[in-house]
């Protein structure tokens, strides 16, 4: 049995990065305003932090004005709603994103619905997530992470997916819920699973296409694959793991890749696969905001 194919996110993602910053000098050449990211990052999360990081980096490299607006931990709903306000009506932001998670005393769906529908570039606002369930992709802001899942599905398989089976693990608002309009769009035929769902082993081992977005880490064993299924690993879990008598924190995703790789047709690893692919949708809704405008 030949192992599978890695699916490298990084190489993806560079090809379309590099197509994003031409079409963002072409508009520029034009006489048009260069697209505008405005990241609101609320507290010191660590893992928040390093994300914001790389999105500036990744949209200054694309040509984009990146700017960041770093909110203390304690900040009001009131002040949040308010530089949202701002944003929403300033003509040089195209994309606005608030980091997640926010701080508890924060109402998470005020504050990611109060962010008008076409500079809402993370796909959350309700009448982006209606658009992209009712078929209607073309005017909508796909949630950055299913759409770039979808590129490396299509990469594999091509955009019609009639007569696979496609399984996805975990039915969150940001993945799980918005990846299954995608791939009934695209014509697979759709099973959403979760923790609650009877014998998930079995129902995984029919898929053709099996996406695994649950958050624990290594949950999805060789022996739940099917044999030349592609698998999407969404995960991003770290763990303790001894190194030379050493305790080092390792990135593993919801997929066991050592056990799936000998089984799968193709893979995605964790670090490298979906990651790289979620920025440069991000930066791909953001030009496309901006070239509406």
């Amino acid at each position: 049995m030949t192992q599978a194919t890695t699916i490298d996110g990084k190489a993806m993602a560079a090809e379309l990065s590099a197509e994003i910053s031409a079409a963002t000098a072409k508009l520029v050449a034009n006489g048009k305003t260069k697209p505008g990211l405005a990241v609101v990052i609320i507290g010191e999360d660590p893992a928040s932090q390093v994300y914001v990081r790389n999105k500036k980096r990744t949209a200054e490299a694309c040509g984009f004005n990146s700017v960041q607006h770093t909110l203390a931990e304690n900040v009001t709903q009131e002040e949040v709603l308010a530089l949202i306000d701002d944003l929403n009506t300033d003509p040089a932001i195209h994309g606005i994103l608030v980091q997640l998670p926010i701080p508890a005393h924060l109402d998470e769906l005020t504050v990611t619905q109060s962010i008008v529908p076409e500079k809402d570039v993370d796909g959350f606002h309700f009448q982006n997530i209606g658009m992209l369930t009712s078929g209607n992709t073309d005017g909508a802001f796909v949630p950055c992470t299913p759409a770039g899942c979808m590129l490396m599905i299509e990469d594999q398989l091509g955009k019609d997916l009639s007569g696979l089976n496609a399984v996805i693990i975990g039915r969150s608002n940001i993945v799980g819920k918005p990846i299954a309009s995608l791939l009934l769009k695209a014509n697979a035929t759709v099973t959403i699973c979760h923790s609650r769902t009877k014998d998930l082993p079995q129902v995984a081992r029919n898929a053709d296409i099996l996406v695994a977005a649950v958050g624990r880490p290594q949950m999805v064993k060789g022996d739940w694959i099917k044999p030349g299924a592609v698998v999407i690993d969404v995960g991003i879990n770290r763990i303790e793991v001894e190194v030379d008598g050493e305790k080092k924190m390792r990135l593993v995703g919801d997929v066991d890749f050592a056990e799936a790789v000998e089984v799968a047709g193709a893979i995605t690893p964790v670090p490298g696969g979906v990651g790289p692919m979620t920025i440069v949708m991000l930066m791909s809704n953001t030009l496309q905001s901006a070239q509406r405008a």
